[in-house]
């Protein structure tokens, strides 16, 4: 009788050894990316920390107002009057020396930026020296997360209804190529190119001057109706301009983007190819068209998620909404450098998660793509 002999299934050996290298290749990517992310990050929210101190021109300003400060506390001091010269001189100079040293002025300014972007990247955003919250607190985080929720709200309805609207638009044009409606939106385009905060003028004039049907901006009545359900309403009321505004100003120009993109697509030969099979209409839309550009979807998608949270702050202006957009605008006329940080750090570090989760995303919804390796070539 032969001895039989039982050898070492090599399927399963080379697909532990494939399981190995696969794991090992994307750890290994996982980690330059994350360095590579975190680095920029690092230089970007260090280049905004310098620009926002104008080269030590807002230190000189700062210095300045607390002099300035410090003589008007002076001259409306009756006790200084009974000083000496030298000693009222003294007196000045401890004060000032005193302020400056609470808000760091007293090291040079490349030491204290490597303690802000310290500070940053840890998310200890600091305090305001000008700025203060509805509720009195001068804590950077507090007057952000205060006027966050306004952005939000404003900025999430627009451009997630315009981001769907845009693409439900597109795809039905490009069923129907050359007709009246894509002529149209053909000739509308152009108007993407004036911002939000022109067509908000005109809405304003029309709607609230006029006709007098909308209000003319902020976010509710004043004072704010006691019942939910008026406050709600008057919400929608103060909501629906800037809403507005901001799709005419995008909508056509979306619109026709995707379209375009959409006719490549659809012009393929694959498609060409279902098509003489004869798929309909829809199972080509959802097979061959969006699901090649599903990647580009959900990247176009996810950034405009991250813009949500800088608001725009002329527009906000234009409209009296109490967002993030006007707090920035506020603090960049008044040199408030750590809420320009802060709100950069945020905005950073929310681009740098989102363009690593889009890595990862893009090799689950396109087979062709492998996490640190490129496409996938047959």
């Amino acid at each position: 009788m032969a001895e039989t002999t039982f050898q070492p299934d090599s399927l399963a050996v080379e697909r532990r050894k494939h399981g190995t290298t696969t794991f090992a290749r994307v750890a290994r990517y996982t980690l330059a990316r994350v360095i590579t992310l975190f680095l920029t990050t690092v230089v970007g929210v260090y280049l905004t920390i310098l620009i926002a101190n104008m080269g030590g021109y807002v230190d000189q300003i700062q210095r300045a107002t607390i002099r300035e400060d410090v003589n008007q506390i002076v001259r409306t001091d009756v006790s200084f009057k009974a000083l000496s010269q030298v000693e009222r001189d003294s007196r000045i100079n401890e004060m000032i020396r005193l302020r400056e040293e609470r808000v760091g002025l007293d090291q040079p300014f490349m030491v204290r930026s490597v303690r802000f972007l310290t500070n940053a990247m840890t998310l200890n955003l600091g305090w305001a020296q000008n700025m203060a919250s509805d509720s009195g607190s001068r804590q950077v985080r507090n007057i952000m997360l205060e006027r966050l929720p306004p952005t939000l709200f404003l900025f999430a309805t627009s451009n997630i209804l315009l981001f769907f609207f845009s693409v439900l638009i597109a795809l039905s044009l490009s069923r129907r190529y050359g007709n009246f409606w894509d002529r149209v939106l053909v000739g509308l385009a152009p108007t993407g190119s004036a911002p939000g905060w022109f067509y908000g003028i005109f809405l304003i004039l029309i709607f609230a001057a006029v006709f007098r049907v909308l209000p003319y901006g902020g976010m509710v009545a004043a004072p704010p109706p006691p019942n939910p359900f008026d406050y709600f309403l008057s919400l929608l009321q103060h909501l629906a301009l800037p809403v507005l505004a901001i799709t005419l100003s995008t909508i056509f120009l979306n619109a026709y983007n995707w379209r375009t993109f959409f006719l490549i697509y659809s012009s393929e030969d694959y498609v060409e190819m279902a098509k003489a099979k004869g798929l309909s209409q829809r199972m080509l839309e959802r097979r061959y068209i969006l699901r090649p550009t599903l990647p580009t979807i959900i990247s176009t998608f996810a950034l405009t998620l991250i813009t949500l949270w800088t608001g725009a702050p002329i527009l906000e202006g234009v409209f009296n909404w109490p967002g993030l957009g006007q707090t920035l605008l506020r603090a960049i006329g008044q040199y408030e450098t750590s809420v320009i940080v802060g709100s950069t750090v945020i905005f950073a570090y929310m681009l740098a998660i989102t363009v690593f989760m889009l890595d990862f995303i893009y090799a689950i919804v396109d087979p062709r793509v492998k996490v640190g390796g490129g496409i996938k070539h047959k």
